[in-house]
């Protein structure tokens, strides 16, 4: 009976690991199947593109799936000490000053020298942060209780309490050489930092966002942590350079215990909370042409950008595959060869379309680039389909409906204007007049007419304004005078930045390519899962959930590698904000050459082809990968209980057609790439030279209009380089790029003309660049600058004259030093005659 007894447990703990199994085997299938699916197809993605997702979204992003059993940890710690205070009573009944005293005392505390006591102090003030949620009946009350504890905890001094916290934790050379040691790090070795970071977290990105009933008190207390945050109060340098800090120690291997997520988590947030995000860069700019009394933007790009509907993707990869088997089956005759599906907003015939099938033929060049060469479900846009039926005739008075406008007024540059009469003075005339734009003497009447026409789309950008001003100090220094720079939050970041920018862009590198799905592991990468990897790996029977938890996260990387990606692309806002349009009343006139030093180092640093490498993958795939468990989420699993292992509770609350993270990384992005290479023609021929076209045509299959801009206008830049037979089998692309991204009337884009005329000299173009900025820095920062010219005083009595300051005890010694220094030396008087 005791042996049949003891067999029923062990059946019963089979029956449920089978169970369990079949769920996980079911969830794992799901998943597959979605991702296949989503590569198949692609629908509209309901995508608004902004700083950051909801708050609620960005506050479970701090945690790890790993970390969730330090919650129960943190209230522990937190009611053990409430207790003796409280007497019985709850967070939630006491009154603001009873709440004050007890942070008073939690403050107090944080002091001690025993590390553990502080730890557990610490962990009580994270759980405070947290919105004491074991109070909480809904989620809602959790981000009640949690906003109105982080500002209570920032009005009493938290935040420079856990600062120097922090700074002790980094300097922890004990520490740093532990883990150097150690052959695999885990949670346990960054206990400290992450519940410091954490806190810190929570209320700075707490305090950034505004809502409608925020209190007076709150509001002024936002603004004056904004200036806080952006100031050199932390050792003479504000608080991002020290996160900065932190990520290159973890990159040179110097401390690689440091939860990377984390820092890159506050470090985006801090850098959005000072130097604004995107709509923020919109009014600045319109301040800043305000300023410079330029004529105001021709519209808004955020309304204009939000307002574009998306474009029809290529044919599917299956439409690929029946095609060929077709043309296996013999059936292949003389067809017409269609293009790409459409890729504007409205589907209509093309008029001009060529039925001839000669003419499409590919071109050996563009088969061995991989741009239009063998079949591939995601490279090739030329298909061959059966032949449609004959469709009717049209009557003569049919036409095609175009749009009624294009949604960017096109815009012309004053040097555009000076080269289009240059080459119509050489023609009509013989003869040029320099930078002479109004003298159209003995030109036709038609030129007169087109300059009419560029001068009323005639566009001066801010940049041209501060690098002409620039120029003008360069060349009279002593007639304009010295700069007056003001200390704005952008000013001291890059000041503080620039003696070590170079390392902390390949920092941020590093960790992208370490973080990119088509990355190949190396024995001497660095390890971004650090942070998130278990003290002990889940393999006992008891620990299932943990094991299909981390089984999920390091097949789909659940956690980080998404988060690096946005990371990486939010630490390089910093750039953004210093990008040539970006000036108003209260920042430095001379961001855009701020901003020139910072692109050169990242394209010094590779980032043009490690952006191309991550683009390199199925795309469709990556937007759509479910990369979370709603009901893991915090707050969501502090407040509800458990549900059952299945793969329906797996999937609960999770109805989003792609992954928020992963898009908005991939939009972040392709705008730095814009950036780097906009007007820049060596960087434009590198995207040619790494074969980015066909790369960039895959990310086309991403039906969201903002995506879609930024591949279209890299794909526009470098048209005119991929030959005249890429040009004809991707036409639908290039109406695309007509009707989407913004017009230069005298660009010739389409048509490639005299390209071969121009040379490609990547290094003198750089070389010309960092001159100017090396110029540029030396004039605003060096201390010592203009030695040359400072004023010398020739007259004797006020060198004299001049108050030297001796130390205080000079007079103690001055008798010995008469005898040392001049009347025990002998003079030679002929030598100073014979050497005046």
């Amino acid at each position: 009976m005791q042996a049949e007894d003891m067999e029923v447990p062990i059946i019963n703990n089979l029956n449920k690991n089978s169970e369990r199994q079949r769920a996980t085997g079911k969830y794992m299938f799901k998943v597959q199947q979605k991702e296949s699916e989503s590569s198949m197809e692609s629908p509209n993605l309901e995508f608004e593109y902004g700083d950051t997702d909801t708050l609620t979204a960005e506050l479970s992003e701090l945690y790890s799936y790993t970390e969730e059993p330090e919650f129960a940890l943190n209230r522990d710690y937190f009611e053990e000490d409430f207790r003796s205070h409280a007497r019985g009573r709850r967070w939630i009944e006491l009154t603001l000053e009873e709440q004050r005293t007890y942070v008073m005392r939690l403050l107090d505390a944080l002091e001690v020298t025993d590390r553990d006591k502080r730890l557990k102090v610490a962990r009580a003030i994270l759980y405070l942060a947290q919105g004491v949620f074991d109070e909480c009946d809904t989620e809602v009350d959790v981000l009640h209780w949690s906003r109105h504890n982080v500002f209570l905890l920032y009005d009493m001094g938290i935040f420079t309490a856990l600062l120097e916290l922090l700074s002790m934790e980094i300097d922890n050379n004990q520490a740093c050489s532990s883990a150097v040691r150690k052959p695999a790090i885990s949670l346990a070795d960054s206990t400290e930092l992450r519940v410091l970071l954490s806190i810190m977290y929570l209320l700075v990105e707490t305090i950034r966002v505004q809502t409608e009933d925020d209190r007076p008190e709150w509001r002024a207390a936002r603004e004056a942590f904004k200036n806080e945050l952006g100031s050199p109060l932390y050792n003479g340098e504000p608080f991002a350079l020290l996160l900065f800090t932190m990520v290159t120690k973890f990159c040179s291997m110097n401390a690689p215990h440091f939860p990377m997520k984390k820092v890159l988590l506050l470090l985006w947030k801090t850098i959005l909370f000072t130097l604004g995000g995107f709509e923020e860069l919109q009014e600045m700019k319109v301040r800043g042409r305000e300023r410079f009394n330029l004529p105001p933007l021709p519209e808004d790009s955020i309304k204009v950008v939000r307002a574009m509907r998306a474009a029809s993707p290529p044919a599917s990869a299956m439409e690929l595959i029946e095609q060929q088997q077709q043309q296996k089956r013999g059936r292949r005759s003389r067809r017409p060869l269609v293009k790409q599906d459409s890729l504007d907003t409205y589907n209509e015939r093309d008029p001009f379309k060529n039925d001839d099938a000669r003419d499409e033929e590919e071109d050996p060049e563009d088969t061995d680039s991989g741009i239009e060469g063998e079949v591939d479900p995601l490279d090739r846009d030329v298909i061959i389909q059966p032949p449609p039926p004959p469709p009717p005739l049209r009557p003569p008075t049919e036409r095609v409906n175009f749009p009624k406008g294009l949604p960017w007024a096109p815009k012309v540059r004053e040097k555009d204007i000076e080269h289009f009469l240059e080459t119509s003075r050489n023609k009509f005339i013989g003869f040029t007049l320099g930078n002479d734009t109004d003298t159209l003497v003995g030109l036709p009447r038609p030129i007169h007419e087109s300059v009419k026409t560029l001068k009323q789309h005639k566009y001066v950008s801010i940049a041209e304004v501060q690098i002409k001003k620039e120029d003008d100090l360069q060349q009279c220094p002593m007639t304009l005078g010295e700069e007056e720079v003001e200390e704005t939050p952008t000013e001291m970041l890059y000041l503080g930045m620039l003696p070590n920018l170079s390392q902390y862009v390949i920092a941020l590198l590093k960790l992208l390519l370490a973080a990119a799905p088509t990355s190949k592991a190396k024995t001497d990468s660095i390890n971004i899962l650090a942070d998130v990897l278990p003290e002990e790996m889940p393999c006992q029977e008891g620990t299932f959930l943990q094991t299909l938890l981390m089984a999920i996260l390091l097949s789909y990387s659940l956690l980080f590698r998404p988060n690096v990606t946005i990371q990486i692309q939010k630490s390089y806002i910093f750039s953004c904000c210093f990008f040539p349009d970006s000036n108003n009343s209260t920042l430095p006139p001379f961001l855009c050459l701020q901003f020139e030093i910072v692109s050169q180092h990242l394209v010094f640093a590779n980032c043009i082809p490690l952006i191309l490498k991550f683009f390199n993958q199925n795309i469709m795939s990556y937007i759509s990968a479910k990369n979370s468990i709603f009901v893991l989420d915090f707050p969501h699993c502090v407040v509800h209980e458990m549900p059952e292992l299945t793969a329906d509770s797996l999937e609960a609350g999770d109805s989003n057609q792609f992954c928020w993270r992963n898009l908005f990384s991939c939009i972040n992005l392709l705008r730095i790439l814009n950036k780097l290479t906009k007007w820049k023609h060596s960087r434009t021929m590198m995207l040619v030279v790494f074969k980015s076209a066909p790369i960039l045509k895959r990310a086309l299959k991403v039906k969201q209009a903002m995506m879609q801009l930024y591949v279209l206008k890299l794909l526009k830049i470098q048209t005119k380089y991929l030959g005249r037979q890429w040009r004809k089998s991707n036409m639908k692309t290039m109406s695309a790029i007509y009707q989407k991204v913004r017009h230069r009337l005298n660009d010739d884009w389409a048509y490639g003309n005299d390209i071969d005329a121009r040379p490609w000299d990547f290094q003198a173009e750089e070389c010309a660049l960092r001159e100017s900025i090396e110029k540029f820095n030396s004039r605003r920062y060096d201390k010592n600058k203009n030695g040359d010219f400072a004023p010398v005083d020739n007259c004797l009595q006020s060198v004299l004259g001049q108050r030297v300051e001796l130390p205080e005890d000079f007079h103690y010694s001055y008798e010995m030093w008469l005898e040392r220094e001049v009347f025990s030396q002998p003079i030679q008087w002929e030598g100073l005659l014979q050497n005046p």
